[in-house]
């Protein structure tokens, strides 16, 4: 595992649910859900070494769009992580799962369930957008 990686997933380990660490620093977040993610702008992740508790396809699709270039993931969805490998994005994980659930456990995220038929990463962004009513 790469060292930036690896500081990454410490930094997980200690209590935040997301870690970027580039050439600028190291960003850590406590929120849940892909908000955090949807408010990075395109690019904005490139050459980043990124560490989330949950990863779905929803949320990968972001990173890929952001530009990251390794990414931990404790759960991460088959969807999701075919994402990574579609991108050449390297991942690694803890569990992988067939999909995130939702919150209620009673059915599969609405953000990956948003984004599971959608193959292009702009589209994804716009969807996701839209769902959460966030800006573009």
């Amino acid at each position: 595992m790469n060292k930036n990686l690896n500081k990454a997933k410490q930094l997980l380990n200690e209590g935040a649910s997301l870690v970027i660490v580039n050439g600028g620093g190291t960003l850590t977040y406590n929120e849940h859900g892909i908000k955090t993610l949807l408010s990075l702008q395109s690019g904005s992740l490139t050459g980043s070494f990124v560490a989330d508790k949950i990863v779905g396809k929803a949320a990968a699709m972001l990173l890929v769009r952001g530009g990251a270039i390794e990414v931990y993931a404790e759960i991460i969805s088959e969807p999701a992580l075919e994402v990574f490998k579609k991108h050449r994005v390297i991942c690694l994980y803890g569990t992988l799962v067939p999909n995130i659930i939702n919150r209620d456990k009673t059915g599969v995220c609405p953000m990956e369930q948003a984004v599971l038929n959608v193959g292009d990463i702009g589209r994804a962004y716009e969807i996701l957008v839209e769902k959460t009513g966030g800006a573009v």
